[in-house]
């Protein structure tokens, strides 16, 4: 690895802090700049082990004398700078020490066969990383997210998902037309249904819809849907937050992909 370009950075008028400050303030403006800010070491970490190569590093002072060192320098520039002026370009409460400034672009079409989660219109940043790291974690390679859906690499959502984003291809802002590239079954919820998801064998690979925090699943696509399932709630609640029975999905279809 050849040594990276170690700048200085002593006012928050330099041209990388003003930009990061515009992007802190518009949650999708990664589509426009191309560009991601990663906040904090889990998310570098995660980022480097999924192969990424970060444009920039961004640290502290006291943080360039300390282990986090290590991890800058995985970036061709670096640059130092006061916790103060950290603190500036910052969305969380405690600015973290470190950052990457990463290259973005839109993922590729819909990938026909690869398991996968549909979100209609999740609203709820926390709701959205939140199902992205399930996703991750109960073995579906593919999201996608229909319009209204928050951005998938919004600040929150990136912080929520907790490095998952970059394990998944990830497919945003399309309509529901978009999943006719899918060929494999789809799958929702409905507390009405008749049958649970645990009474069934449920289809592999698959896509699961997950619907609007307030309105559910919209009727065009449920319409696509070949099974409405529920979950079953013993304790009698009416319903459970998205991202809760996202998670109960997802690992159920996965409890049975690894028992077969």
């Amino acid at each position: 690895m050849s040594e990276p370009n170690v700048k200085s950075i002593t006012s928050r008028d330099n041209p990388l802090l003003v930009r990061l400050r515009k992007q802190g303030r518009d949650p999708v403006a990664y589509r426009k700049s191309g560009e991601l800010w990663l906040e904090g070491d889990h998310l570098c970490r995660a980022f480097l082990q999924r192969g990424g190569v970060p444009l920039h590093a961004i640290i502290t002072e006291t943080a360039w004398a300390s282990p986090l060192r290590d991890l800058a320098i995985a970036a061709p520039a670096v640059s130092v700078l006061a916790g103060s002026l950290m603190d500036g370009i910052s969305s969380l409460e405690s600015a973290a020490p470190i950052g990457f400034v990463v290259a973005w672009q839109p993922a590729a079409l819909v990938q026909p066969d690869a398991s996968t989660v549909v979100l209609d219109r999740l609203q709820d940043a926390g709701n959205v990383g939140t199902v992205l790291r399930s996703a991750s974690a109960f073995g579906f390679t593919q999201v996608v997210a229909l319009k209204g859906t928050a951005g998938l690499w919004s600040p929150k959502v990136l912080r929520a998902g907790m490095g998952a984003h970059f394990g998944l291809s990830l497919v945003e802002g399309v309509d529901v037309e978009a999943l006719r590239a899918l060929r494999l079954p789809m799958l929702a919820t409905s507390s009405h249904a008749a049958q649970a998801i645990h009474e069934v064998t449920l289809p592999w690979p698959c896509a699961w819809a997950l619907g609007h925090e307030g309105e559910g699943v919209s009727a065009a696509l449920q319409a696509r849907c070949s099974q409405s399932l529920r979950i079953a709630q013993p304790g009698g609640e009416e319903s459970l937050n998205v991202a809760v029975a996202a998670a109960v999905c997802l690992y159920e279809s996965s409890r049975q992909r690894l028992a077969r």
